[in-house]
């Protein structure tokens, strides 16, 4: 069993938190849902995104989701992985030098760290991405080339590897984003 840390924040993608947080202690590992300001028992909202033929998702309302730790209790030591969803919550949660040093934490240590969508944010913003390779959703193409890194343009199923990183576009990816994880794991 793994100690799993997983970033969440108010609109993070339904999908992206509820499939790796229940998936993940499915097989075995526990898994500590954390928010910056936040207590286990605290809920964020989630939002719904959907690919229906637009220019870009679709959003709607989603669920609420219950944390079930508390973001200033946590040992970064305590943990042997990261897992941070997208949605919009990756966008504020940026802003948050606490939420940053985390990712940071988990890149120094060479520990596996799993994003998906607009989770690729954090990694930019954590400032881990020179020299590596990575996807995201299509929108965060240019923070990945700002700081140096390579961005992949792959389709939103797909998952790219590189070392202790496991990145993919949006949700649909979830089989192949999550086997990937769990192989590093």
């Amino acid at each position: 069993m793994k100690k799993i840390l997983l970033l969440a924040g108010d609109y993070v993608e339904d999908y992206e938190i509820m499939v790796p947080f229940q998936a993940l202690q499915m097989v075995g590992h526990e898994v500590s849902a954390v928010c910056p300001d936040k207590v286990a028992g605290d809920s964020v909202i989630t939002a719904i995104h959907d690919f229906e033929g637009d220019q870009t998702f679709s959003e709607k309302p989603g669920h609420r989701f219950t944390l079930n730790a508390s973001f200033d209790d946590i040992e970064l030591t305590d943990f042997d992985a990261l897992v941070i969803p997208g949605g919009r919550a990756p966008e504020y949660l940026r802003l948050d030098q606490r939420v940053l040093a985390i990712v940071q934490y988990f890149a120094e240590t060479n520990k596996p760290i799993a994003a998906v969508c607009h989770g690729t944010q954090l990694l930019t913003a954590a400032g881990i991405l020179e020299g590596r390779t990575c996807t995201g959703y299509p929108t965060v193409e240019p923070e990945v080339n700002a700081v140096g890194g390579r961005y992949i343009k792959t389709e939103a199923d797909n998952v790219v590897v590189d070392g202790n990183l496991v990145t993919s576009p949006a949700w649909p990816s979830h089989p192949k984003w999550l086997a990937a994880f769990l192989k590093l794991l």
